[in-house]
């Protein structure tokens, strides 16, 4: 007969090194800022009890669904009968849209306010193209001057006070020396990407587009050259897909409707150059280039 400890052991092996790849940067990023391993423990068991009690749902006897959570995670009854208490209640509002990086987003892709050199220097204020027309085309709730404001404390715009017009100054959105704002977009984007990657993993694979091209043994000056390329991409693919997302949540603010789907779209690099030491000729590393899908 089969050993099946032996099977089950080898069926968890590819799960566990896309856990430990997943996990390892995640603990450098705690390691940096300070954080405890007994912080992220406390997030990791709240985190496998919610993902728990979705997959056993909520209905029922209590005691069943703690059991069925206990079963599930391997935590122990107690714990889970704590981690799901109703938590008390809290001040903090839930987090509002950027609408910095909305007004960002309209003014790098908005044909009225770019050209295809670039984003145009806009007046402060006056009628479209102008700052002021960009920040109230995307709200009101907001004045054009604490938008602005915004932006350039955010390192994204400035304001020539004797022209008294306003440029972008960066063409992406991801505001430097804001720790917060920083944080909240890697957890955003990594979160979106990692989970749309368990959906496919635990589905049939097609509910989220998700693919990657590899390459290796590259020259070293390469990696300066390829971000230029990718950089090109990523600036024709958003002038494509932000104008259609724009129109479809214009015709949905007109139908005065507000609770659709979302969406994310990204697209990344990383490069991981070797040790310095010199590559011995007789072992060459060899190139290839793959495609994943």
């Amino acid at each position: 007969m089969p050993d099946s400890k032996a099977s089950a052991a080898d069926d968890a092996a590819p799960l566990n090194d896309a856990l430990r790849n997943v996990l390892t940067p995640l603990a450098r990023l705690a390691v940096a800022r300070g954080v405890p391993f007994t912080m992220v423990e406390a997030l990791l068991k709240q985190a496998f009890v919610d993902a728990a009690r979705s997959v056993h749902g909520a209905s029922g006897q209590p005691n069943r669904m703690v059991s069925r959570i206990a079963t599930a995670t391997g935590l122990t009854r107690r714990e889970v009968t704590r981690l799901t208490q109703p938590a008390a209640p809290t001040a903090k509002a839930a987090p509002r849209r950027s609408l910095a990086s909305e007004v960002f987003a309209r003014w790098m892709s908005d044909p009225t306010y770019r050209t295809r050199k670039g984003p145009k220097a806009l007046s402060r204020i006056g009628a479209a193209p102008s700052f002021e027309a960009l920040a109230q085309s995307v709200t009101r709730d907001v004045h054009p001057r604490s938008m602005l404001d915004e932006l350039i404390r955010l390192g994204l715009a400035a304001h020539d006070e004797t022209s008294d017009r306003v440029t972008l100054v960066r063409e992406t959105f991801v505001p430097r020396g804001n720790v917060e704002r920083m944080m909240s977009l890697l957890g955003a984007n990594v979160g979106d990407h990692l989970a749309g990657a368990v959906d496919n993993v635990l589905g049939d694979g097609s509910r989220h587009f998700e693919q990657a091209l590899f390459a290796d043994g590259l020259p070293p000056d390469a990696m300066l050259r390829l971000r230029e390329v990718v950089l090109a991409q990523w600036k024709d693919l958003r002038a494509s897909i932000v104008p259609a997302l724009e129109a479809m949540l214009d015709a949905e603010r007109q139908a005065g409707r507000d609770d659709g789907a979302r969406v994310r779209i990204g697209l990344y690099t990383f490069t991981d150059a070797p040790a310095s030491e010199p590559t011995p000729p007789a072992k060459a590393r060899p190139r290839r280039i793959r495609f994943r899908e």
